[in-house]
């Protein structure tokens, strides 16, 4: 049987990304008052799950090699834009969110310069 060697790729970026926001988010939902340390995190909470989704999806139809996909970049990277500049609010003091909104600064990056 024939193995593919796997290489790192615009997939697999997406991926990483909607995987970063789905720990934020649950790491998000499991801090105490205390640790959110009188930040509101319902708006990060809800672009992370709004993220994640089209992160997942754009990722997928980029492996399939769809006709929809560079549409998806557009919007996957504004997605991506807009959860990168909420985490960035909160990443001194949680630090899954600096890691989301670095995933989501790398995925909407590459989304742009694949959408044109």
């Amino acid at each position: 049987m024939e193995t593919m060697q796997h290489e790192h790729n615009h997939t697999d970026t997406c991926f990483d990304c909607a995987e970063a926001c789905e720990r934020c988010v649950t790491a998000l939902l499991e801090m105490g008052d205390e640790d959110s340390k009188g930040h509101d995190l319902t708006a990060c909470i809800k672009l992370c799950r709004d993220c994640a989704d089209i992160c997942t999806l754009c990722g997928r139809l980029a492996a399939r090699g769809s006709q929809f996909m560079q549409s998806y970049m557009q919007v996957c990277a504004e997605a991506c834009e807009a959860c990168a500049a909420e985490c960035e609010k909160h990443a001194d003091h949680v630090a899954h969110c600096k890691a989301c909104a670095e995933a989501c600064r790398k995925c909407a990056e590459e989304c742009r310069s694949m959408a044109a």
